[in-house]
């Protein structure tokens, strides 16, 4: 993930704690780390690899893979340093982020939300790596994240806001809540996503056994953008080479060509092939999409989201069956079936494949996941 809006849904408030046992004081889920960068590398001509280290980096961390695990980025000011993110949580308990909101903005920075892409602080010199995905526009114009990163030096300090490993016995995950990747008892998968979702996707990948098979669509803006993924799965990857194509537009053809009516039993061989807008299958894949859906639909309309107003999360766990007029499967929980979907991405093009996997292929939404990372020509928050 990377350069998005602040404020994502939560299954528990940031503040929340866990137990480690019933005779044990409230241990915080999420804790500031005061980093500094150790090394900047260009991964392409779109990602820009920041690894942050320090000691306090031996407190982070989840039980288990990170999976697609979001932390927060707080970029300083312009010519400035952010507030003491350490003093004010553990001043203000749940009550923090207002009053970073209250900060003048020449102190309070700015707050963005990114994927870890690897984590190592377990190492005797802990480190983790965030990529940045590098969004300018034609007069050399960014987000406050893209601007950072672009000058970003080792010795350059900020604050990080992640899951404090200390916080539980249990999963650490399922308390901070940063994890959406929960497959269940799937072996089947398919993860779609565009360049910023690409370092969620690649750790994803990475994690995954050798049973898994599936298919993994990633589309960027650059050929130079596609990057070596490793992984023990039976996981196809397949990276899409936007060009000046429409954004969205070979990913959302991608999935309905592997994903077909009428559901997971329809699960096309994996692509293994990189397809870019100039190429015949890309073209075609382009025609498939504008083709559109099928006449009758094999499931529920889902509810209409608009994603100039409201953040389009849709996680199994987040959903209230009591709320979705019987539209879930009540004899299958969450995780049960043999077929399990991560998409991310632009807002837009994610609500498409919603309504394309729920409706007119009639996936069972609790095998979906669903994440509008940022929307396109709306600046974020």
């Amino acid at each position: 993930m990377t350069e998005v809006s602040t404020t994502r849904p939560a299954r528990r408030n940031a503040q929340s704690a866990s137990r480690a046992d019933a005779g044990q004081a409230a241990v915080s889920a999420v804790r500031a780390f005061n980093v500094v960068v150790s090394r900047v590398e260009r991964v392409s001509s779109n990602f820009r690899r920041i690894t942050f280290g320090g000691a306090c980096l031996t407190d982070f961390g989840v039980q288990g893979s990170t999976l697609d695990l979001r932390i927060k980025v707080m970029i300083p000011p312009a010519g400035g340093e952010c507030a003491d993110l350490g003093a004010l949580m553990d001043g203000s308990g749940s009550g923090w982020y207002q009053q970073w909101l209250s900060l003048d903005a020449s102190e309070r920075g700015d707050m963005r939300t990114y994927t870890v892409r690897d984590s190592r602080c377990d190492q005797p010199t802990p480190e983790l790596d965030v990529d940045f995905v590098m969004h300018f526009d034609s007069d050399g114009k960014g987000g406050p994240a893209s601007q950072w990163a672009a000058s970003a030096e080792p010795g350059d300090r900020v604050w990080l806001i992640g899951p404090n490993i200390h916080a539980a016995t249990c999963s650490t995950a399922g308390a901070y809540g940063g994890i959406e990747w929960r497959p269940g008892l799937a072996q089947n998968v398919l993860l779609a996503g565009d360049e910023t979702a690409v370092p969620a996707i690649s750790a994803i990948l990475e994690s995954l056994p050798a049973d898994i098979s599936g298919h993994a669509f990633l589309e960027v803006p650059d050929g130079s953008d596609c990057q070596d993924i490793q992984t023990r799965s039976n996981v196809g990857i397949s990276w899409l080479v936007r060009g000046g194509r429409p954004h969205g537009e070979l990913l959302d053809a991608a999935v309905r060509q592997a994903v077909r009516v009428p559901g997971w039993v329809s699960l096309a061989a994996p692509f293994r092939v990189s397809l870019g807008s100039d190429t015949p299958s890309g073209q075609a894949l382009a025609a498939a999409a504008r083709a559109g859906g099928p006449e009758r639909a094999a499931g529920p309309e889902p509810e209409d989201i608009d994603i100039d107003k409201t953040i389009l999360w849709e996680t199994p766990q987040l959903l209230d069956a009591a709320a979705l007029d019987g539209s879930l499967n009540p004899d299958k929980p969450s995780g049960a079936l043999p077929f399990y979907a991560w998409i991310a991405g632009e807002a837009a093009v994610v609500r498409g494949l919603r309504r394309y996997l729920v409706r007119d292929v009639g996936i069972d939404r609790k095998q979906v996941a669903f994440m509008g990372y940022w929307r396109q020509g709306k600046a974020e928050g």
